[in-house]
């Protein structure tokens, strides 16, 4: 089944990455380098990706059949999505093992999420 691992930041995360040393911060790339490695090697990694700063996002809804956009940051909140792993795991307590691994787990949070299976759907 696959799961996608949500990895959330927030102030307080940026905060301390701003006191993190160089040495230090090479370190939690190598950590999310290592994870991602270790996955692809078993064939449980689908993708991964860090994302962009939300003030780069765009909105995108359609009202009255036109696109409307429009910029970020969309709300005043103070955590966002910073990035993810797409997994296919063969259980869910695996995917919370995974996602105990992901660096940002020790400061901010990491949501693990049973991705939808619409194979079956008729459409």
């Amino acid at each position: 089944m696959k799961y996608l691992i949500l990895i959330h930041s927030n102030p307080q995360f940026l905060e301390r990455w701003e006191g993190l040393t160089d040495a230090q911060r090479e370190e939690f790339g190598r950590g999310h380098l290592a994870l991602t490695d270790e996955l692809a090697a078993s064939g449980e990694l689908v993708v991964s990706e860090g994302l962009a700063d939300p003030a780069l996002a765009k909105r995108v809804t359609v009202r009255d059949g036109r696109t409307l956009t429009s910029d970020g940051p969309f709300a005043e909140v103070k955590e966002h999505l910073a990035g993810f792993y797409l997994v296919d795991c063969e259980t869910e307590a695996r995917a919370v093992q995974v996602a105990s691994r992901v660096p940002d787990a020790v400061w901010g949070l990491v949501e693990v999420r049973p991705v939808l299976d619409m194979s079956g759907w008729d459409l």
